[in-house]
């Protein structure tokens, strides 16, 4: 069975992405997981990852942490 992304059920993979990204981002900033969650879901990153057309969804975990970190 293949299920299509689009933006209706985006929302099912995005605790996975930000999932891989929260743990690294409070070792290397040194601050909570909480925090890093935080600043995750306010970020031009999460923008771009909840939304279906960039594609962003796709990226794996160092490729969007490498983003993450180049903007913040």
């Amino acid at each position: 069975m293949s299920t299509e992304i689009t933006q209706e059920n985006l929302y099912l993979l995005l605790p996975i992405k930000i999932g891989w990204l929260a743990p690294w981002l409070a070792r290397d900033r040194g601050i909570s997981l909480t925090d890093a969650i935080s600043r995750i879901y306010r970020s031009q990153l999460y923008k771009k990852l909840s939304t279906e057309s960039t594609k962003y969804w796709h990226l794996g975990p160092v490729e969007l942490y490498e983003e993450l970190k180049t903007e913040l």
